[in-house]
């Protein structure tokens, strides 16, 4: 499978440079849409320490839980991070369902890897009333997690590319919960009429994406990808 994912026809998410201000985020994204921000922070530090020889030296006799890649995520495996990387991190089996398919994201030991999310600068626009966590992933080509919501946050692409696909609190998409990203749209995406479209990108290294409180999301590695999300709760 591995480049053989393709990226979408045509972004449609708005993207804004470093021009955009905190007080036009939040008249215009932070409660409304979601925005695609580029420029405004330099993680090139972080990205060098992302690389997998930097990763295994540093981690890999450490545990990390994994989860299903479905959309409740309720089974967790615990495997040495060394593991994950040299025999689970693989392209995605297309006939596999989330329940069996296993997934980096999200349940890490912030204790002994404290010392990489130190050296990660997140975006500098926060909504009011909220504080922030760190949820660090890795995964093969053709991955991702179906459809989903939860509160407000950012996703940046750390090495690789991730495409997205989201819809609004009040559009509920047309999915089975135990049905990978990659089926989905081998098998539902081609039969939704335009209307029925998400709205979709494929995020970049330095490319943060911004998704507001209860949108639907969906995410597809295209490539072996590392990256890191934000969640302001």
């Amino acid at each position: 499978l591995a480049g053989s994912v393709p990226e979408e026809e045509r972004c449609t998410v708005e993207r804004a440079d470093a021009s955009l201000t905190y007080s036009l985020f939040l008249q215009r994204f932070a409660f409304s849409r979601p925005v695609i921000l580029r420029g405004f922070t330099d993680n090139s530090a972080f990205r060098a320490l992302c690389t997998r020889e930097k990763l295994l030296a540093a981690f890999g006799a450490l545990p990390v839980r994994l989860s299903t890649a479905n959309t409740y995520s309720y089974r967790k495996v615990d495997v040495p991070f060394q593991e994950y990387v040299e025999q689970l991190l693989k392209p995605q089996d297309p006939a596999r369902l989330g329940s069996d398919t296993l997934y980096f994201f999200g349940d890490n030991n912030f204790t002994e890897w404290g010392s990489l999310f130190q050296q990660y600068v997140p975006p500098p626009f926060r909504i009011p009333g909220t504080s922030t966590a760190y949820s660090f992933g890795i995964a093969g080509s053709g991955s991702g997690v179906p459809f989903h919501w939860h509160g407000p946050g950012y996703s940046e692409v750390i090495f690789g590319r991730k495409r997205w696909f989201l819809y609004p609190p009040d559009k509920t998409p047309h999915f089975h919960p135990n049905e990978t990203t990659l089926a989905w749209l081998h098998r539902t995406y081609p039969t939704l009429p335009p209307a029925q479209h998400p709205l979709e990108c494929t995020l970049r290294p330095g490319e943060v994406l911004y998704f507001p409180d209860r949108w639907w999301h969906a995410t597809l590695n295209l490539d072996t990808s590392v990256f890191i999300s934000t969640f302001l709760g």
